[in-house]
């Protein structure tokens, strides 16, 4: 947005960060070398960042985004369209996204909550490469609202009305992702990977469709698209988790190397909880927790996924 001349205005955490930030007129830490538009401003006082906001984007880890909800929630002006950006579910209790902030923030703007999924990943978008999205919402006017104010010529906007199947879909494909590194990490080839890949969706779908999402989703940007992106980019941080737990490290050594945050650890384990409520079968999730918590190598794993009873694809 700041990119195409609109005034943005980015909250950090604190006044050190923000001074960092003006100093420098970049993200030395995440984006080095990609220069801050003009029209973006940085502050770290809520009431100054959201002053006269049309709209709010919120981007941050799953299990930060309650604290930063109830940090912004008094400074939303009523009829603000919140957007959120961030793929994942909280734990411990499952809640996607959208419901964590229906929860947190006043009653004026809870009509107004979309969240924005789809093949993007981060560093591209900062370097303006082509990309497309979707933003969904229970509400229409809102998902057009946030349409507009997001399209570009070089980021095209989809609307959907599947608020479930987005944000499902742009969470759980974290887990494929990390499978898919796996595959990768151990040299499997293109043949398993794309299997995996496959059955790694259809699981993921099928969440999904108890939980109440659309089928035709899962076949969109939101899901076929993000999986894709997600399973086969270098820039993928679940990619590289799942590719690292091939090669031998366990996940808390890959925690303590990283600095940004692989939303599919904490996906798996909610996933599972949101399985066991809707009597679904994932076993590729549940074989994927194990490897990140219970010590089961990604070998080993493997094996038992092959060796699973057979029966109709679908």
């Amino acid at each position: 947005m700041a990119g195409e001349g609109t005034p943005v205005t980015l909250l950090t955490r604190n006044a050190a960060e923000t001074e960092s930030l003006q100093l420098a007129r970049e993200n030395s830490r995440f984006l080095p070398g990609i220069k801050f538009p003009d029209t973006l401003g940085v502050a770290d006082d809520p009431s100054q960042a959201l002053a006269d906001a049309a709209m709010v984007v919120i981007a941050v880890p799953s299990d930060r985004l309650r604290e930063n909800a109830r940090r912004i929630a008094a400074h939303l002006a009523p009829g603000t369209v919140v957007v959120n950006a961030t793929k994942g579910l909280e734990l411990p209790t499952a809640l996607r996204m959208s419901q964590v902030l229906a929860e947190e923030l006043p009653a004026s703007v809870r009509c107004r909550i979309c969240s924005l999924s789809g093949p993007n990943l981060a560093k591209e978008i900062a370097q303006g490469k082509l990309a497309t999205t979707v933003v969904a919402s229970d509400y229409q006017d809102a998902a057009e609202q946030a349409q507009s104010a997001l399209l570009s010529s070089r980021f095209r906007v989809y609307t959907s009305d599947d608020l479930v199947g987005v944000e499902l879909g742009g969470a759980l494909k974290n887990i494929v992702a990390l499978g898919a590194g796996i595959c990768d990490g151990l040299h499997f080839g293109d043949n398993a990977k794309a299997a995996f890949v496959t059955r790694g969706l259809a699981e993921i779908a099928r969440l999904g469709v108890a939980a109440g999402a659309q089928p035709l989703t899962f076949a969109g940007l939101a899901g076929l698209g993000d999986v894709i992106a997600t399973c086969a980019s270098r820039l993928s941080r679940n990619r590289y988790v799942g590719e690292q737990l091939a090669l031998g490290s366990s996940w808390p050594q890959i925690r303590a190397s990283m600095d940004n945050v692989a939303e599919g650890v904490n996906a798996a384990e909610a996933a599972l909880k949101l399985a066991r409520q809707f009597d679904v079968e994932m076993p590729i999730t549940e074989t994927t927790f194990r490897i990140l918590h219970e010590g089961l190598s990604p070998r080993e794993a493997a094996t038992e996924l092959m060796q699973r009873p057979v029966g109709s694809e679908w």
